[in-house]
């Protein structure tokens, strides 16, 4: 009877909440805000408030359940540990596993390269028109700011950690800051403007795959289920349910609220402009406005959301291409070094970044289009594929919120489809 009293109290202990709990809701946060949410306002209440009241009470049950479901997919291995790669192959087999990586590699991936050329266009617009600086050479820029953030990565899991909860806390506060500061500029404008039902479900329809953009945190959270098992063993579902809880509740709170009071301060047809203009809603304020101090914050905003979700998406393409690379030299029965192939990744982003980065191509836009639908098959599809099909996962079937993430899943893949060929 002590034995099993002790046993529950030790349980319950493990379950009560962390600093390191704390550290990756922030790191989570900062993965799903990158420079997205600097145009989720304009794409997002374009068409006014209704439907963004609608896709308000949508996004926070789609962030939590897809996420879990990923979370739960990673921890359903019978080797604690395996990464998402390998949870692929031990669930669906080499072959599947090979082209579902690869998949994940090139969701990921791309976008790994849009901030790095996002990073180095931000420091040299600051550079220029705020500090009033000649542009350093973009060759030179780009290179240090690659550096920089892949330096942090190298210093290992926990160094970066530590980084991102230092960026994401004063993201956060300028998010709340910027989000009352606007609120002498509320209009009743967007109030008035009173959708057709046509209208009103088009714009939730487009605007999920804005959405699952602007939450997404997947490319994280296969090293967060593994640091969960290393942490908490038997309890790691339990324990990543909870951090992804807050998580979706800390993106609800703070990312809408400053979407809300953007979309208020602003007319519609300031947001037809500004979308017109292809310029960030920080950027488009200022300008409106002649506001030195959001001219100064917004590049602020954009610096560390940037930097914050490389971090996230880094991780999720280093395992993406370290995958391929172990599963291709099993195949050939080679012998598979860690620490070489990780050099190799190191190397192959940072020259990747640093190329494309330099040359700033606008083809990046397509490449992220593309993308989207993978990220979304992989986010809110296979996990519920897996429930059905694959026997540890047998145990959560039977949902409704299943049901729901795989039509959710399904509509942002339609809508992204959409977008693409219209």
């Amino acid at each position: 009877m002590q034995t099993t009293q002790s046993t529950t109290t030790s349980s319950a202990a493990k379950m009560k909440w962390s600093a390191q709990d704390t550290t990756w809701m922030l790191s989570l946060f900062g993965t799903a805000v990158g420079a997205g949410i600097l145009f989720l306002p304009i794409n997002a209440g374009l068409n006014g408030f209704w439907p963004l009241v609608a896709l308000a009470l949508l996004v926070g049950p789609m962030t939590y359940f897809a996420h879990r479901g990923l979370a739960r997919f990673v921890l359903s291995s019978k080797k604690p540990g395996s990464d998402i790669t390998e949870v692929v192959e031990e669930h669906f087999g080499a072959t599947a596993g090979k082209l579902i990586t690869l998949l994940y590699f090139f969701a990921i991936y791309p976008i790994v390269l849009i901030y790095g050329v996002g990073i180095t266009n931000t420091v040299d617009s600051f550079m220029v028109n705020q500090l009033g600086m000649e542009s350093i050479p973009r060759a030179v820029l780009s290179i240090v700011l690659i550096l920089g953030m892949m330096s942090v990565m190298l210093a290992g899991e926990k160094l970066m950690l530590k980084v991102t909860q230092f960026l994401v806390y004063p993201l956060v506060a300028i998010l709340l800051f910027m989000s009352i500061y606007l609120i002498p500029d509320w209009n009743t404008s967007a109030l008035q403007q009173i959708p057709t039902a046509g209208d009103f479900m088009t714009t939730i329809w487009i605007s999920i795959p804005v959405l699952v953009f602007a939450f997404n945190h997947s490319p994280a959270i296969s090293a967060f289920s593994m640091a969960q098992t290393r942490e908490y063993g038997d309890n790691a579902e339990r324990k990543s349910n909870q951090i992804l809880f807050r998580t979706a509740g800390m993106l609800l709170g703070f990312v809408m609220l400053f979407v809300f009071s953007c979309v208020l301060s602003l007319t519609p047809a300031d947001l037809a402009e500004a979308k017109a203009q292809n310029l960030a809603v920080l950027s488009y304020l200022a300008n409106k406005h002649e506001s030195p101090f959001i001219s100064y914050l917004g590049p602020i905003v954009a610096f560390v959301a940037i930097v914050s979700s490389f971090f996230g998406h880094y991780m999720g393409a280093r395992e993406g291409l370290n995958g391929l690379i172990i599963k291709q030299l099993r195949s050939r029965n080679k012998t598979v070094n860690l620490k070489k192939i990780d050099m190799f990744t190191v190397a192959f982003v940072i020259i990747t970044s640093w190329i494309v980065a330099t040359i700033n191509p606008s083809i990046l836009g397509m490449i992220e289009s593309l993308g989207g639908p993978i990220i979304a098959t992989i986010l809110f599809i296979m996990p519920m594929y897996a429930i059905k099909k694959v026997p540890a996962m047998n145990k959560y079937g039977g949902k409704a919120s299943n049901i729901f993430v795989t039509f959710m899943g399904m509509v942002a893949i339609s809508a992204i489809m959409y977008g693409f060929v219209s």
